[in-house]
This record gives C-alpha cells, sequence and structure tokens, in this order.
C-alpha cells in the first residue's frame, strides 16, 4: 500500500468488471452515485431503482458505478462474469459494473478508503455498514452526500438534479 496521498477522485486506479484497470478520470464532469452492491441481499432489488435513475438521468451527465462486495453476510459469492449476467438477465443493469472490492478492513478498495473518509456515515463510523450504501460525488469529484442501505434510489433523484 503506497503513502502517496491520494488528491482527487480521479486519480483512484479501479478494475471494470471484465478485469480492465482504468482510473476514475474518465468520469470527469459527471456527477457520480457510487454504489456497493449484492446480488443476494434484501437490498438486491435497489438495482431496478438504481437502472432507472441512470436511464432517467445519464444524459444529463449522470453516472451509476456499481462495486460488487462480498463482506456483509457473503450476498456477494458469485464470479464477476455471473454477477455481471445476474445483474443484466434481473435488473436490466446497464450502468458500469466494476470488479467485486472490499470496503471495510485492511484490503478495502482505495475508492472506498476515499469516500468513507470523505463522508463518513453516523456518529463520524467510516466503516460501511451494509450492501447499497451510496455516495454522491459531484462534476468536481467532490463527495457530497452518503446515503444509507435503505434510501431508495429514487428517493435521491431530487438531490442529484441539483449537481446535474
Amino acid at each position: 500500500m503506497s503513502n502517496s496521498v491520494t488528491k482527487s477522485i480521479y486519480d483512484i486506479p479501479v478494475t471494470d468488471i471484465h478485469g480492465k484497470e482504468q482510473k476514475l478520470d474518465k468520469y470527469k464532469d459527471k456527477v457520480l452515485l457510487i454504489v456497493n452492491t449484492a446480488s443476494k441481499c434484501g437490498f438486491t432489488p435497489q438495482y431496478k431503482g438504481l437502472e432507472a435513475v441512470y436511464k432517467k438521468m445519464h444524459a444529463r451527465g449522470l453516472d451509476v458505478l456499481g462495486f460488487p462486495c462480498n463482506q456483509f453476510g457473503a450476498q456477494e459469492p458469485g464470479s464477476e462474469d455471473e454477477i455481471e449476467s445476474f445483474c443484466e438477465v434481473n435488473y436490466g443493469v446497464t450502468f458500469p459494473l466494476f470488479a467485486k472490492v472490499d470496503v471495510n478492513g485492511g484490503d478495502a478498495a482505495p475508492l472506498f478508503q476515499y469516500l468513507k473518509k470523505a463522508r463518513p456515515g453516523v456518529l463520524g463510523s467510516e466503516a460501511i455498514k451494509w450492501n447499497f450504501t451510496k455516495f454522491l460525488v459531484d462534476r468536481h469529484g467532490n463527495v457530497i452526500e452518503r446515503y444509507a442501505p435503505n434510501v431508495e434510489p429514487e428517493a435521491i433523484t431530487g438531490d442529484i438534479e441539483k449537481l446535474l
């Protein structure tokens, strides 16, 4: 783990669901909703809401980024191929999905370390509590808000609107 300070969310390396490394700078000037997802969770039907919000607002500059995570009740046991196919088949997901990551602990993905530090949760705790925690990032890479897993994607559209 390098000690270099991440100056911007756009410097953070991520791996897409097909194993291809990229930086988030391809999403510069976009509003981002970044979500840790899972296929076997009580909140999994939120994929439908996330896709609806993405379809409705993508043309105006919103991207939804899904990061599967198996850290909560082992609710994302599948391989990347299985996850991708599950999302497409069951929820018609077309927004970008990424390789499975850890969001908590020593092996937490750099992106989630950054998001948690920028926007701690209840009582200042940085730890992500469960699947489908959502982070809203403005067009300049500032982490604006953190939403609990039970907050439906549709309930966030007003906040997204303000940033578009």
